[in-house]
């Protein structure tokens, strides 16, 4: 159990340190652990809205690194 949300957090944190690369966005390692979070519930829902889902660690790494990406680029419009 406790692993399993050690795992998480890495990965969540991996897509959000990826994204704040791929978007020129720089920010500490908490910010890319909760981008890389919130950003694998947003990416799911934007992602399957046009007919896309993620499995898999790799899959779900991916879906949060879009997600991240959405909401670095929302960040940045405000």
């Amino acid at each position: 159990m406790i692993i399993s949300w050690i795992i998480n957090l890495f990965f969540g944190g991996l897509a959000g340190w990826i994204a704040g690369k791929l978007m020129n966005s720089e920010g500490s390692v908490f910010r890319n652990i909760i981008l890389g979070l919130v950003g694998g519930v947003v990416g799911s829902i934007v992602l399957g809205i046009i007919g896309i889902h993620g499995s898999g660690r790799i899959g779900g790494t991916i879906v949060s690194i879009v997600g991240a990406c959405i909401l670095i680029w929302i960040s940045k419009r405000f």
